[in-house]
């Protein structure tokens, strides 16, 4: 935990207190598989108990429940957060309750796509729309966007699409001015989840192909992820240029909207209605 000065500091303490009372307060000895000795004067788990669940010492973990100013580690805090059977926002809330923060969510890899989100990018058309991943991996694109970009809903990636696909290197002053701030957002989003392989793969095969992409990234310049516009060549229509803004799901933290508008006074929304009409 750290040592926050002040009210705030400890109104934050005071709702650590209070959250670990509460969570304990829910469990008995018998959900988590341990003998109940003798008779409580309170429902749920003793102080002693969760201590003995999550290896930590009885005193630590009263100074913890205490709000007392202590030194926490993350693995410590998912010791705690087992113990007590946190669901994954309860775990969240803890770290941050701890001043610590949260990791994301562990898991299998899953890329279904629900009908709903599927349904939003198809309204979406004439204008491009995709889903992705923490990664930049395309879950999703609708029409729009597979004309517009041409690529389709294979394994592919936001990032080496920016340094591979000819259409959008076929706006050179734009791709130059555009790339440092590209590869500066990335690292951004990686620098959430150190050591994560994700990330590191999608590195590690585009700078082998991408000579640019590895220069950039060996700058460990870091961008905030925001709204950008996005140029590219289409062979039919010419150049088309796009605000670019990302939206991220309530309740999936861990995927990403992108949606694409023309830029106004570019002509582009005249020749995007001509490429890709709109649905009848």
């Amino acid at each position: 935990m750290t040592s926050e000065p002040g009210p705030r500091g400890q109104r934050r303490r005071d709702q650590l207190r209070d959250f670990l009372r509460t969570r304990r307060a829910r469990l008995s000895p018998e959900d988590v598989g341990m003998p109940t000795a003798g008779r409580r004067r309170r429902p749920g788990l003793r102080r002693e108990e969760v201590a003995v669940l999550a290896g930590v010492r009885v005193s630590w973990y009263t100074w913890l429940e205490q709000g007392r100013a202590i030194n926490v580690s993350a693995q410590v805090l998912d010791a705690i957060a087992g113990a007590l059977r946190l669901t994954e926002p309860e775990r969240a809330h803890l770290y941050l309750l701890a001043g610590l923060n949260p990791p994301r969510a562990e898991g299998g890899r899953d890329d279904r796509v629900p009908a709903a989100m599927r349904g939003l990018l198809d309204a979406w058309s004439p204008r491009p729309a995709l889903l992705r991943d923490r990664y930049w991996n395309v879950l999703a694109t609708n029409e729009a966007a597979r004309v517009v970009f041409g690529d389709g809903d294979d394994d592919h990636n936001c990032l080496t699409a920016f340094f591979t696909n000819p259409r959008y290197r076929g706006v050179p002053a734009h791709w130059t001015s555009a790339a440092p701030a590209v590869v500066a957002a990335f690292r951004a989003d990686a620098a959430h989840a150190p050591g994560d392989p994700g990330f590191g793969r999608v590195v590690d095969e585009l700078g082998a192909v991408s000579p640019e992409f590895a220069a950039l990234w060996a700058r460990h310049d870091v961008g905030v992820p925001g709204p950008a516009v996005i140029a590219v060549r289409h062979p039919d229509a010419g150049e088309l240029s796009f605000d670019k803004t990302t939206l991220v799901p309530a309740d999936r933290p861990d995927r990403y909207v992108v949606l694409y508008l023309p830029v106004p006074g570019t002509g582009t929304g005249d020749r995007l209605d001509r490429l890709v009409p709109p649905p009848a």
